[in-house]
């Protein structure tokens, strides 16, 4: 059976899947070709959201719940780069990213990069665990980067967020994206994906109720946008492509 996070790992472009993986991240491209599109530019987005938060930002510590199975440019890898001193916790729930962590636990002699296995909805566990390395009394970056679409109940998926960012001290962030259903064929290819047996259900939704995680937040430029906007480093493209894809970062006053 075709396992999420190798599918992904395929449309990175990572060597950790199987033939039967591939078959269905295919099948996903055959009814939305942009698919690769999405995963790609989201990577791309991550790599700048943690470069300018080590960089401009002078965050030092990273909670990124969602981790997924380990490919380039990791979150300790770019935030390392930038500031060797970085602390880095990464969580996921799923057995099989578990399986690879090893590959994750890698650090800086001057940092630290940790692997909770917890899951997203149980933000209270997290909290508890991530703080036997981070001091959450100091500013945090939460990354939320493509998780939220696994919460199907909108509401569910707001409190998450609201009930993370409230452990956390002024200063810190938040940085997250989505899935958004501004693309008709992508809305399609997940309810063709959603609707195989044994697979979690991938909720798309409004670049509006992304922008809703961030209430109570200060917004950074350029707001909530396609990841291919946020903050792109290639001049060269006037216009970055659309991506059914829409995230931001915001600081806690």
């Amino acid at each position: 059976m075709p396992h999420s996070a190798r599918v992904w790992n395929y449309l990175l472009g990572g060597k950790d899947n199987y033939p039967v993986d591939r078959q269905a991240g295919d099948r996903v491209r055959e009814v939305f070709p942009g698919m690769a599109d999405v995963a790609l530019h989201s990577r791309y987005m991550l790599t700048r959201v943690v470069r300018y938060l080590a960089g401009e930002a002078g965050i030092r510590q990273f909670l990124d719940i969602g981790t997924g199975l380990p490919t380039v440019d990791n979150t300790h890898e770019v935030a390392q780069r930038v500031a060797p001193e970085s602390r880095i916790v990464y969580v996921d729930n799923d057995p099989l990213v578990l399986v690879h962590a090893h590959a994750l636990l890698t650090s800086t002699p001057e940092g630290v990069t940790d692997y909770i296995e917890a899951d997203v909805r149980e933000p209270e566990v997290i909290l508890e665990a991530a703080a036997k390395t981070l001091d959450l009394g100091r500013p945090t970056a939460l990354m939320l980067m493509g998780i939220l679409g696994l919460v199907g109940d909108d509401d569910e998926a707001r409190s998450i967020v609201t009930r993370l960012m409230a452990a956390l001290p002024p200063g810190s962030y938040l940085a997250l994206y989505d899935g958004a259903d501004t693309d008709p064929a992508y809305v399609q290819a997940l309810r063709n994906h959603n609707a195989r047996p044994g697979v979690v259900p991938y909720t798309a939704r409004s670049p509006e109720t992304i922008a809703r995680y961030f209430d109570g937040l200060t917004l950074l430029e350029p707001g909530v946008v396609p990841v291919t906007k946020w903050r792109p480093n290639h001049p060269e493209l006037s216009e970055p492509p659309e991506v059914a894809c829409a995230g931001g970062v915001a600081r806690k006053p």
